[in-house]
């Protein structure tokens, strides 16, 4: 009988897509991928850095692993693996740990599932990590993440992500474009492109190459795939013509996760942000200009230290203003290595837990008013297959969350429907409009 992996992914879309990427390697080693939840020989924990007490979730997935399986071989990989692998090792249960570098060379590490008395590590320094490897998620019907970028050359003080992944480089666009048309054979009808820092795209082997725009008008000509989103592009890097040709594109949607991170400048500073606030507003305007009903996300940090309550209160100020559709609210940790773990004014805990609240509660208040000046609208949704007590979710292409009864024939299907009513869970009814778009 074939042996047996499933896997378990903490964190990014870009680990996702990692994720699945490896499961078809060990596929194509005649492994048999399973739930988590089910018995295997192998468990792969895809690990995040980024957020909160990775030490703790990753003992806690062990922990899961082996009740199902006493005796499996557990495996961590991901940015946690690169950045404390010695830690890890400590764990109970845990076999092997790869670093950035070896993760994608674990099939030939794991070959023998012996257990042995101590945890193997394989791991490289970061620098050492410099090679592009392709990846996209693969088995969901509805989308698929397509990585085209990795590393990351800023060095924002709050971050651990260059010391966990290297510095930015590339895939190139022939093979971009050679990716997305073979998921276009999946009946995938939407790609979602992912990244570290995906506005940097186009460095290979230390040089610049390529644009990302460059990329952006090549996958919008590629036919079979209905929607491209853009996961997260750092402000200073979403240039104009980005901007009007996604405006006027085949294939792109209007909807853009812009981080902002503070709406203080002198936090921006501390934090070695590469732009300030009158940039980001700026960036808005645009988007607004030439795109009225786009989607805007945020990606917004909390308690970073130095950021007193007036400070706090001007991020607040500047994200009320701003013609945004919601938030994504962390709140600063802590991490070793960094220059803002030595930084003066560490912020107390409750502090940051209040802040956190208040911009939880701005982000639902913005997303409401995004969400009313859509209904009345005729929009088209991508349906997926989630189901739960009778209902089904699908988004529009700016990236409105609509709800209808449950209909197996909708799944992975592009319909036209007219938005109704915002229901008290916050989603969207809609009616189905008399057009339905097969492609």
């Amino acid at each position: 009988m074939n042996k047996k992996v499933a896997f378990y992914t903490l964190g990014c879309k870009l680990n996702y897509s990692e994720t699945s990427t490896i499961g078809r390697m060990f596929n194509d080693a005649g492994f048999e991928t399973v739930n988590f939840t089910d018995p295997a020989d192998v468990y792969i924990i895809n690990t995040c850095s980024v957020t909160e007490n990775a030490d703790k979730k990753c003992r806690k997935v062990v922990k899961e692993a082996l009740k199902h399986s006493p005796s499996a071989y557990i495996t961590i990989v991901g940015c946690y693996a690169q950045l404390k692998p010695k830690e890890i090792a400590e764990i109970k249960g845990v076999d092997m740990v790869l670093g950035a570098s070896e993760k994608f060379r674990i099939v030939e590490f794991i070959s023998d599932l012996t257990k042995q008395p101590k945890t193997i590590i394989h791991h490289s320094p970061i620098e050492e990590t410099n090679q592009f490897i392709s990846s996209y998620s693969y088995g969901d019907r509805t989308r698929t993440f397509l990585k085209v970028q990795d590393g990351c050359d800023y060095s924002c003080t709050f971050c651990t992500i260059p010391l966990a992944r290297g510095e930015s480089r590339s895939d190139t666009i022939e093979n971009i474009v050679k990716q997305a048309e073979e998921i276009a054979l999946s009946d995938v009808k939407e790609i979602v492109l992912t990244g570290v820092n995906i506005g940097d795209f186009g460095i290979r082997a230390g040089k610049r190459e390529d644009k990302f725009f460059d990329l952006v008008k090549a996958l919008d000509e590629v036919a079979g795939i209905n929607r491209i989103r853009i996961s997260s592009i750092e402000p200073n890097l979403l240039s104009n013509e980005i901007i009007q040709f996604v405006a006027q594109s085949k294939r792109f949607v209007p909807h853009f996760h812009i981080p902002l991170q503070s709406g203080s400048n002198k936090i921006l500073g501390l934090m070695k942000r590469r732009y300030k606030r009158e940039l980001y507003q700026d960036r808005v305007s645009t988007i607004k200009s030439f795109m009225p009903n786009a989607c805007i996300g945020v990606d917004v940090i909390v308690g970073f230290p130095g950021e007193t309550r007036e400070d706090f209160i001007d991020t607040y100020n500047f994200l009320n203003d701003l013609n945004i559709s919601y938030l994504h609210v962390f709140t600063y940790s802590e991490r070793e290595n960094t220059p803002a773990v030595s930084m003066e004014g560490s912020v107390p805990g409750s502090q940051r837990a209040d802040r956190s609240k208040m911009l939880h509660i701005l982000s639902e208040k913005k997303r409401r008013a995004f969400y009313e000046t859509q209904i009345g609208k005729t929009s088209e949704v991508l349906f997926e297959a989630d189901q739960k007590e009778g209902f089904m979710h699908g988004f529009t292409n700016n990236y409105v969350k609509i709800k209808v009864k449950y209909d197996p024939v909708l799944v992975n299907e592009l319909k036209q429907v007219k938005l109704e009513v915002i229901l008290p869970d916050g989603d969207v009814s809609a009616i189905e409009a008399e057009e339905i778009l097969t492609h």
